[in-house]
């Protein structure tokens, strides 16, 4: 598949080659063949699988990473309410948004609340701040449908965090703390962990 990719590249049919959720085994493999241009994963406070290694193999290789659901699937907004959702809205699959885990987590987003208060910013942009200022070469990808979270949003890449305060941000939101999975079992498929 590379080679083919390779080859659409050098012809001039595509521009560059993106992976989506991949370990960093697949990624170096891939771009022994062929440059890669990006990886997408999920990536936020409180999905912080790339950190194992991922974004590290990433920066080695000149990769960029595009952290998909940077704001946890609106969960980490707090102004989620899951029973407001759609009958046919994925999250109500999440184990992450379900019973116990559901719990837990809001507890979590509750504290991080008062974070976002006392800092004088939105959930949604300490989300994205984190992001920025954690990982210069991360592009987080938030999707909005309204203009207004649209600008909000973009004013986080104009905060600067502190060293302490992303620190604090990590530990409040260390995989530890996090109940449930981000996908149920069917979800996995095709994703390398």
């Amino acid at each position: 598949m590379m080679q083919t990719l390779g080859a659409l590249v050098e012809q001039g049919d595509i521009r560059g080659i993106g992976l989506s959720e991949v370990s960093s085994a697949t990624l170096r493999q891939a771009h022994a063949v062929h440059p890669i241009t990006a990886v997408q994963s999920e990536y936020s406070l409180w999905s912080r699988q790339p950190e194992e290694e991922l974004l590290e193999t990433c920066r080695e290789l000149g990769v960029s990473f595009v952290a998909y659901s940077p704001l946890g699937r609106a969960f980490l907004t707090g102004k989620l309410d899951i029973e407001s959702l759609a009958a046919d809205d994925f999250r109500h699959a999440v184990p992450r948004l379900n019973g116990e885990a559901l719990t837990n987590n809001q507890q979590i987003v509750k504290q991080f609340s008062k974070l976002t208060t006392e800092w004088q910013y939105s959930n949604a942009q300490l989300c994205l701040a984190w992001l920025l200022n954690k990982h210069p070469h991360v592009i987080p990808i938030a999707g909005t449908l309204h203009e207004k979270y649209l600008i909000e949003n973009a004013q986080a890449a104009k905060i600067t965090l502190k060293s302490e305060q992303i620190d604090e941000l990590d530990e409040l939101f260390n995989p530890r703390n996090i109940a449930g999975e981000r996908y149920p079992e069917a979800g996995w498929g095709g994703i390398e962990k």
